[in-house]
């Protein structure tokens, strides 16, 4: 079943003329959205292995560098970011399915708020969904590196060959898509809970002596018993950009509207089962994987947390089976992944964002391949870029660090913008037919838009993220640029403008 893209002239203005925001609609016709169909699949678990995988790597690695500030600052610190993502989370079970189209995030900022602030929301998601595969392509071919034992140079290599193998995946269509997604994430949940299980029967497990193994001074202390909160509050704040692992990504969803069968009914429940299912992962790894040796001290300045725990338990004679199961995780994030930013550049260039071409799907496939390939390029040429540039021992930390970094300052600003859109829906819409209704209302989103913007004040205070900042700050500065210059002279009716210019009004229509 292909899905139309909307119902073209309709309600645009006349080719030509600026509205009020200072944006002109191109007129199409049909043939502009026949070239442009989707094709629908997804059901509850499809689309809650779509958000779980898309996050899961970060229960393997990345998390653990906020255990620098200890184990109760990382604790604290992760509560609070799971609120922040309870608050996002359930305002996205509310939109989604009252606004069911690719844009997500763009759509819910362009709707509420104006063309504008869809744009700028669309940059941030996009910063974040090309750059975080990127990154996560860069840890697996480390990982690949150890297992083959392969010079470091040939680690960009690896990038191309597993960027074709799952870029073309996502080509091939929505149902090998999903069906590899619920596979890699089924899969990446068992290596988990596998380790779990293998934790709390191993005896080993020591809480105090591992998990408090850090001193008010930072130094570790060989017998544990250390202090709760080493570093304070301060301590609990600087660990908030690490907690964001725990969960980035899962935002992702909403961009699989148009290719659910049901987005009024499966949206919310894949949304929920996702987010919950991340909390209980979340804290099972942060006690568990830290109350073993090496314990937070040795976790905090670690690349590889999950196989330290698994050398604790099993030894380092079998390291190379425990890195490739490693692997596993990392590539449920960089499959899943792929598909959103396919479906967001994709919806932007649908609707004239970006140029137009970007938004033409397979013939047979109804895939966004020309999107897809296009977010591929760009993630591996920064990659390449650096690589090629500073050498491979200088690339390691920027690639590993400040891309990863810019990719959770966009994803900081499209949380603040999403929260302000569902705000603002509530009160321009509220009559808005919305199947599903978040119970945090507007106080989750409100709270949600306050600890990110915290949590981007803290990013800051570390060199890392003040580069990355910049980058973001580089990045925005061209695609503002692009679109007083060129973009917003060449909007199309595509379903997000025309449900926005009508405020609502209009009905999804499939075709």
């Amino acid at each position: 079943m292909s899905v139309g893209q909307g119902n073209p002239g309709v309600h645009a203005p006349p080719a030509g003329v600026q509205n009020a925001a200072g944006v002109t609609y191109t007129t199409v016709d049909e043939s502009y959205f026949e070239a442009r169909r989707l094709k629908r699949h997804a059901r509850v678990w499809s689309l809650w292995a779509l958000g779980v995988g898309a996050v899961i790597s970060g229960h393997y690695s990345g998390w653990n560098l906020g255990l620098v500030n200890g184990f109760g600052s990382m604790f604290f610190a992760t509560i609070i970011i799971a609120v922040m993502y309870l608050g996002l989370t359930f305002s996205l079970a509310e939109m989604s399915p009252a606004l069911p189209h690719t844009g997500g995030a763009y759509s819910f900022a362009r709707t509420s708020m104006g063309p504008w602030a869809g744009y700028i929301t669309g940059i941030a998601e996009n910063i974040e969904f090309v750059l975080t595969p990127a990154v996560i392509v860069f840890f697996i071919s480390a990982y690949l590196g150890t297992i083959f034992e392969t010079a470091p140079a040939f680690q960009p290599v690896y990038w191309i060959l597993f960027y074709a193998l799952f870029v073309g995946l996502n080509i091939v269509g929505v149902e090998l898509s999903f069906r590899v997604t619920v596979g890699v994430t089924v899969a990446a949940l068992a290596v988990l809970a596998f380790f779990y299980a293998s934790v709390l029967f191993s005896g080993q497990f020591d809480f105090s002596r591992w998990a408090l193994n850090i001193g008010p001074d930072g130094a570790e202390l060989p017998n544990g018993g250390g202090p709760f909160l080493p570093h304070g509050a301060l301590g609990i704040l600087a660990s908030l950009p690490f907690a964001v692992w725990l969960f980035l990504a899962i935002e992702q969803l909403p961009l699989a509207a148009e290719e659910s069968h049901d987005p009024q009914a499966d949206m919310p429940r894949g949304i929920i089962a996702g987010i919950l299912t991340l909390i209980a992962s979340a804290f099972l790894v942060l006690f568990l994987n830290t109350g073993i040796a090496p314990g937070a001290a040795g976790l905090g300045k670690s690349s590889e947390p999950l196989l330290d725990g698994f050398r604790t338990l099993f030894g380092t004679d079998i390291a190379k089976i425990l890195a490739a199961i490693a692997v596993v995780g990392l590539i449920a994030s960089f499959h899943t992944i792929i598909f959103a930013f396919g479906r967001q550049i994709y919806s932007l260039s649908r609707a004239g964002y970006f140029p137009s071409f970007l938004s033409v799907t397979h013939g047979e496939r109804k895939s966004p391949h020309v999107a897809l390939i296009a977010g591929a390029v760009a993630g591996l040429a920064v990659m390449m870029i650096i690589w090629f540039s500073m050498g491979a021992e200088a690339s390691n930390s920027i690639i590993g660090a400040t891309l990863l970094n810019m990719a959770v300052a966009g994803a900081m600003l499209a949380y603040f913008m999403q929260g302000m859109s569902y705000i603002v829906l509530k009160r321009k819409f509220p009559n808005l037919h919305r199947p599903y209704k978040s119970p945090f209302g507007i106080a989750g989103a409100a709270i949600c838009m306050i600890i990110a913007a915290v949590t981007l004040v803290f990013q800051l205070t570390d060199p890392v993220f003040q580069t990355a900042v910049i980058g973001v700050a580089v990045y925005y500065a061209v695609m503002m640029a692009y679109f007083l210059l060129v973009g917003r002279h060449k909007l199309i009716l595509s379903p997000e403008e025309e449900f926005a210019l009508t405020k609502g009004e209009s009905e999804y229509k499939s075709y």
